[in-house]
């Protein structure tokens, strides 16, 4: 699993960075987007409309 993350993030960490330039800029001391981690959870087969439904309904950070 940690292979296909760590591969997941270098693609879209390559991406992004070329299609938003000033990302290179604002991360430029890390040299990288993404952090080391990561999270894999289950939602007990919940159907997708109810997890996007519970996700949109959390308190956002300020």
């Amino acid at each position: 699993m940690s292979r296909l993350v760590n591969s997941l993030k270098g693609v879209s960490s390559r991406r992004l960075r070329q299609e938003f330039p000033d990302l290179v800029r604002h991360y430029w001391r890390a040299q990288r987007l993404w952090s080391g981690s990561y999270f894999a959870g289950s939602a007990g087969g919940a159907p997708l409309s109810l997890v996007k439904q519970y996700i949109e309904q959390q308190n956002r950070p300020l």
